[in-house]
């Protein structure tokens, strides 16, 4: 079973993983004195259906040679989406998939791009 399908790659994931390249404060944190940014070091992607964390979390660690810390998943079910069109009404599903946003220690990182 292959586990991992593909690395997330949408402008929130891109925001979450350039945010821990290079950490800023926020508005809020600068008002709170706060002196040094937190840094998440996450990394999302659409993973097997089936598969659970301690799963990922191998794939992760085997194939990028990382250490991986959390996995947090999330499943998104299929949803009906209907509407009306010349030829009448049509109703159609999205593709279910599972999402895994997975966390690595610290100094560890990701390059996506590099293979490209």
């Amino acid at each position: 079973m292959n586990i991992i399908v593909k690395p997330l790659i949408s402008e929130k994931m891109t925001r979450i993983t350039e945010a821990a390249a290079a950490p800023q404060l926020t508005r809020m944190q600068r008002r709170k004195g706060v002196t040094e940014p937190k840094i998440l070091n996450r990394y999302g992607f659409i993973v097997d259906k089936r598969a659970n964390k301690i799963e990922i979390k191998k794939a992760v660690e085997s194939f990028y040679n990382v250490k991986v810390l959390d996995v947090n998943t999330m499943n998104y079910s299929g949803k009906v989406k209907a509407r009306y069109t010349k030829a009448g009404y049509l109703v159609g599903r999205t593709n279910a998939f599972k999402k895994a946003i997975v966390t690595l220690a610290e100094g560890d990182a990701i390059d996506f791009y590099a293979s490209l």
